[in-house]
């Protein structure tokens, strides 16, 4: 009797023991991460800019949220009119967004512009999409250059247009 429960435990033990003696390969050396993978994925719709182009076409209907900081915005460019909330403030500025209108969200990638999307539409405004200011370009859009908010109108909250158009 002895014998046997000594023979079940010996072969019970086989699996692991061979497995155990597996070489075990080197870890893959950690790859950067894009903005997509490090931003958490959005339910909103990702709009090309055909249907962002065709949206912003009826402004009455529509409000630009743009999420960039406004040295993003000078440096990359942006749209005519638009209210410039970043992401880490735009909770506890809901109130100055039109609930009466389609809302789009702007960032330089789509991935940023879907998380403040979700924010919205979790609070129950009319989101139509979110793009990013590089895929828009890259699909043949064009920006406006801005100038930089200067330091007298820095952190005052503006009504629809957000920047000052350059003269350049």
């Amino acid at each position: 009797m002895l014998k046997k429960i000594v023979v079940i435990s010996a072969v019970s033990l086989m699996p692991s023991i061979a497995f155990a003696q597996q070489p075990v390969a080197p870890a893959p050396a950690k790859q950067w991460a894009t903005a997509q993978e490090q931003e958490p994925a959005s339910k909103a719709k990702k709009l090309t800019r055909e249907e962002f182009d065709s949206l912003v076409a009826h402004p009455d209907e529509v409000q630009l949220i743009d999420i960039r900081t406004p040295e993003e915005i000078a440096a990359n460019g942006g749209f005519p009119s638009y209210l410039n909330i970043q992401l880490a403030d735009l909770k506890g500025r809901i109130g100055e967004v039109s609930k009466d209108r389609l809302i789009i969200t702007i960032s330089s990638s789509t991935a940023r512009a879907g998380v403040a999307a979700d924010l919205l539409a979790a609070n129950g405004l009319m989101v139509a999409g979110a793009i990013g200011a590089q895929s828009y370009v890259a699909e043949g859009g064009t920006l406006q250059k801005k100038a930089t908010v200067n330091a007298s109108n820095a952190g005052k909250r503006t009504s629809q247009t957000a920047s000052i158009a350059s003269s350049k």
